[in-house]
């Protein structure tokens, strides 16, 4: 669970680093950068320490595969709520392919 949990908490950072001067276009882009890099520094922060305790009791495949699905459901909920993008019935059907996706990493054969 600490794994998942920093990679949530990773996420979030990286979104909001990635997506977050989104709405303040008029300031100059490299306040923009700047600032991503900032906020990005965080989520560095959260993020080796995730895949590092993470590896072991993970694959580096199985890292990757959760953290792509994390980045996903954080991505949407900052879309729709940070954002004011709607969610569309594509984005959940390309989301559910995710999860197929992330079943097949972890079952065993």
């Amino acid at each position: 669970m600490r794994t998942i949990g920093l990679l949530l908490v990773s996420n979030v950072f990286m979104t909001i680093a990635w997506y977050g001067h989104l709405r303040f276009k008029s300031s100059p882009l490299w306040v923009a950068i700047l600032a991503s890099w900032g906020i990005a520094f965080v989520e560095y922060c959260f993020q080796v320490p995730a895949n590092r305790w993470g590896h072991g009791e993970f694959s580096a495949a199985q890292l990757k595969t959760i953290q792509e699905v994390i980045t996903l459901v954080v991505f949407a909920g900052f879309s729709v709520v940070y954002l004011k993008e709607p969610l569309r019935w594509n984005y959940l059907v390309a989301f559910a392919l995710l999860v197929a996706a992330a079943f097949f990493m972890f079952k065993k054969w």
